[in-house]
């Protein structure tokens, strides 16, 4: 049960801020003696842990704080006479314990400003003896007095290196005759059984598997064999030197200043294992097509031992720049050392780059001959093949070299290893990320793809259709891809300084923001997603019960289903969203407040959607047009098939779809031609000769029309002699169809059928003669 004024782990806010306040006085107490980056790292990192606890004590006691002033708000104000001494008493305790719970929050905020900027003076403390480090500045390696210097202090140097080793080895065989072999041999038989048996076997079962029917199909294959191999290749040669190093540690055989080496040889063990794991995954010399890299063989093949050869220099350098530390050699040796390692790694880089550039002369070369023999043939030249990767590869190589070379021949030796050591550390790094990239894309893509397994699985039970479940898997790629970019960048950060730091503001992001006095804590804004997708989710079921199930048998029209179900979608929203943002803790008053705020752009900026809103209400409520009626706008007509809160959409006579805003209908002169069952009427209009028969023409007609079944009985057909003039009797006649949609149908019919049978009955149609009055141009 969580303690009053705790986040829930059982510890009360004033005990975080008291662990805060004595946290920060022992962070001030050690700052004075501390000296080296690694003691100022771990002061820097127990200064944030000061500043988090005071945060959370703080955000713990903010609720009760809240709580006493609402209670003090339902007392109202002290009256001056005949208040009730109860009230009195009770208001007063209110008080004190308001009082007291208010100067706890503020010592808390101060406590938190004073580790933040305690924490700050630090990280400033660091950078500047960082710098200070890289630009100390040493006799050159050129000058004889850098050389005799050495010389100098060289048999010191080694005395000391002479009295650790003579300290390991007191301190291991000492162990030995006190716990025996046992202990350290078996640590060391799983160390070697992890570095070689096991990480082969599951090398060659990724490998297996990857070629197998089972793997999935396309790129990720690849990937993801890639990605099996970096784990691999890193996690194992780390685990077992952390297996070895522990073994040691189980018969207290590392002597206290072997102790740092010891974690730093497992530190090593990773970062070396990582840089190989690392270029192995993605080269495969052996197997070119699995490569994930645009290079060749022999590239791959020589890059591949540059590779292993930078791992392995990279274990030595950070093992042998500990071992002088904890030796506490002279200076000159430190210098002298960093200037041999930086170098080596010079010398290492300019291979890599003598490599590449042979690959870049190969493959000028291929693309030579190709576009000779595409330009003999007639073909027209294909795309040459990029390289813009090879090319700042190599642009960066030669800028590493020329910078190290120069920082080591000025005497800035430590500025010259760390050049080199972050050009590699910034390539393992891109590498990793790229094919982490990659992998996720390929993963996000293939697991929520329509035709994989769980994507059929998922469709069979949620109905989603193909197209949201690939959208689904683009928007998991991008959030993948997000955080490893994220965590690229931190892994590039991290040997600039205290990578804590880095994540202190994602912390405070973690622990809440507060947004017009409102606290929201992630953990409210992904409950409240749920409960908005949930809340969509159980409207959408409800909708389509209701379509599906109860209002096909409730006896009403499309149009009145179509308003039930409408109205019911849109006010299945405004609750999921009002659910949700109580989820938040937004009450409907600041509901009220927001609605107010922009009911000034609605007036001004929204009118014309706010005018189609209330529009389409209207016709859903009144329903002047519903679904399935035949209406006429201006010189358009056609089928309403769907009527929403915003327009309507109307199905013209060339299939296409006329999309007309709501308030159109209701503000402007709609011919409905299917309201209340309206008929359809049909008119045909003609002439004859004045001699014809015209009650034997009439019969006729009235013959075609009873013979067409589409023709209504009642009301019955009629036929009318118009006028009779210019010796033409005009006939009118007219019927009726059961529905507009077959006036222009049915009249083609009875045409049809009328030039049949007029011109059986040798009865004449004549149209009134057309004359024209021509003049001759030679006559004016």
């Amino acid at each position: 049960m969580a303690t009053p004024g705790s986040n829930g782990d059982g510890v009360a806010a004033p005990e975080r801020i008291e662990q805060a306040a004595q946290l920060f006085a022992s962070v001030q107490q050690a700052l004075d003696d501390a000296d080296a980056q690694e003691t100022l790292k771990t002061l820097s990192e127990r200064a944030q842990r000061a500043q988090q606890l005071a945060d959370a004590a703080v955000l713990a006691l903010q609720p009760e704080l809240d709580q006493f002033d609402a209670r003090l708000a339902q007392l109202g104000p002290a009256e001056e006479a005949g208040e009730d001494a109860a009230i009195i008493q009770l208001r007063q305790r209110l008080e004190r314990e308001r009082g007291r719970i208010d100067a706890e929050i503020k010592r808390g905020k101060l406590l938190a400003e004073d580790a933040r900027q305690l924490g700050e003076s630090i990280e400033k403390r660091r950078a500047r003896q960082f710098g200070q480090q890289l630009g100390r500045k040493v006799a050159s390696p050129l000058s004889p007095a850098l050389w005799q210097q050495f010389a100098t202090h060289l048999p010191d140097d080694l005395a000391r290196l002479r009295s650790l080793y003579r300290q390991a080895r007191t301190g291991l065989l000492g162990a030995v005759e006190r716990h025996g072999w046992g202990i350290p041999l078996a640590g060391l038989a799983v160390a070697l059984l992890l570095v070689l048996p096991l990480r082969l076997w599951l090398r060659r079962l990724g490998r297996r598997y990857a070629a197998s029917p089972h793997a999935p199909a396309g790129r990720l294959r690849r990937t993801g064999l890639a990605v099996w191999l970096l784990l691999v290749g890193t996690l194992l040669p780390g685990v077992a030197a952390m297996v070895l190093v522990g073994g040691l540690h189980a018969v207290d055989a590392i002597p206290p200043r072997l102790e740092a080496v010891a974690g730093v040889f497992i530190l090593a063990s990773f970062v070396a294992a990582f840089i190989a794991a690392v270029a192995s995954s993605q080269l495969l010399p052996r197997r070119p097509s699995w490569r994930l890299l645009d290079i060749d063989d022999p590239a791959a093949a020589r890059l591949q031992q540059f590779a292993w050869g930078a791992a392995l220099l990279t274990w030595a350098s950070l093992l042998l720049r500990d071992i002088n530390r904890a030796a506490r050699t002279s200076d000159v040796v430190t210098v002298m050392l960093d200037g041999l390692i930086a170098l080596t790694w010079v010398a290492l880089i300019m291979g890599v780059l003598t490599t590449l550039a042979g690959l870049h002369r190969r493959r000028a070369v291929a693309a030579a001959r190709i576009e000779r023999q595409e330009g003999a043939s007639g073909k027209p030249p294909g795309r040459a093949p990029r390289s813009g990767w090879l090319v700042l590869a190599r642009l960066g190589g030669y800028l590493t070299v020329l910078a190290a070379l120069v920082a080591s021949l000025l005497g800035y030796l430590n500025l010259a290893l760390f050049i080199a050591q972050q050009m590699l550390w910034v390539t393992a790094v891109v590498l990793a990320t790229t094919l982490l990239l990659k992998f996720a894309d390929d993963l996000a893509l293939w697991l929520l793809a329509p035709h994989s397994t769980f994507g059929r699985l998922l469709r069979l039970s949620t109905g989603m259709p193909a197209a949201r479940l690939e959208q689904g898997g683009v928007l998991l790629s991008a959030a993948l891809r997000v955080l490893l970019v994220l965590a690229g960048i931190s892994a590039l950060v991290a040997p600039f300084g205290n990578a804590s730091a880095l994540y202190g503001g994602m912390e405070t992001l973690l622990s809440g923001v507060t947004v017009g006095g409102h606290l929201l804590r992630p953990s409210t804004v992904f409950w409240a997603l749920v409960v908005l997708l949930l809340g969509l989710a159980v409207m959408r079921v409800v909708q389509r019960w209701l379509v599906d199930t109860w209002l096909p048998k409730t006896g009403l029209d499309a149009g009145a289903r179509n308003s039930i179900s409408t109205v019911a979608y849109y006010l299945g929203i405004v609750l999921a969203v009002l659910w949700s943002l109580a989820t938040l803790g937004i009450g409907f008053e600041k509901l009220a407040l927001l609605a107010s705020a922009l009911s000034v752009g609605i007036g001004f900026g929204l009118q014309a959607i706010t005018q189609n809103f209330v529009s389409g209400l209207i016709l859903l409520a009144e329903r002047p047009v519903k679904i399935g009626d035949w209406v006429k706008i201006g010189d358009l007509e056609g089928d309403i098939r769907r009527i929403s809160v915003r327009s309507t959409e109307i199905q013209v006579g060339d299939r296409s779809t006329l999309i007309v805003p709501n308030s159109e209908l209701i503000t402007k002169t709609i011919r409905n031609m299917t309201t209340a069952d309206a008929l359809g009427r049909i008119q045909l209009q003609f002439s004859v000769p004045l001699g014809t028969d015209v009650a034997m023409l009439r019969g006729l007609l009235l013959d075609i029309y009873a013979a067409n079944p589409t023709v209504l009985e009642q009301p019955a057909p009629s036929v009318f002699i118009d006028s009779i003039s210019g010796g033409l009797v005009a006939i009118n006649s007219f019927a009726y169809v059961p529905t507009s949609r077959n006036v222009y149908g049915t009249r083609s019919e009875l045409l049809f059928e009328l030039l049949q049978q007029v011109a059986a009955h040798d009865i004449r149609l004549v149209t009134p003669t057309e004359i024209r009055v021509l003049h001759d141009p030679q006559d004016a």
